[in-house]
């Protein structure tokens, strides 16, 4: 059984310019509550089962240290929730890179934040099961 540590390494991270470019002009879109998804199957496989980034907007946030804050925030709660999502996509042989937007300007306590992140990544199980 492959046991997935609770962590957020820079491998786990979307870096990349050129998959950022493709994500946004062929990916996939489903909102939540509080979130916007951008996901697609990765062309070229990548370390892990998925890679994620985080997107706080600076118009709905203007100071840098609210845009952290619900950074860390998002962050935290995807490396507490992550390891259903991992283990469904290596049980499926699949890897995925999204990105998660927030939506609104107003800053979510952690536990809002948390329940979503765990509705988002429901959300991802079930959209990628169909694919091959």
């Amino acid at each position: 059984m492959n046991i997935i540590k609770e962590t957020f390494d820079k491998s786990e991270r979307l870096c990349s310019r050129k998959t950022l470019g493709m994500l946004f002009e062929t990916g996939n879109i489903f909102h939540n509550s509080l979130f916007k998804v951008v996901w697609d199957k990765v062309q070229n496989p990548i370390q892990g089962p998925a890679q994620v980034a985080f997107s706080v907007s600076k118009r709905g946030f203007r100071l840098a240290v609210t845009r952290n804050l619900v950074k860390r925030r998002m962050r935290e709660a995807y490396r507490r929730n992550k390891s259903t999502l991992y283990s469904h996509l290596l049980s499926q042989n699949i890897q995925i890179v999204f990105i998660v937007i927030i939506k609104g300007n107003s800053v979510p306590d952690y536990l809002t934040i948390e329940k979503s992140v765990r509705d988002l990544i429901n959300k991802l199980i079930v959209l990628t099961t169909g694919i091959e």
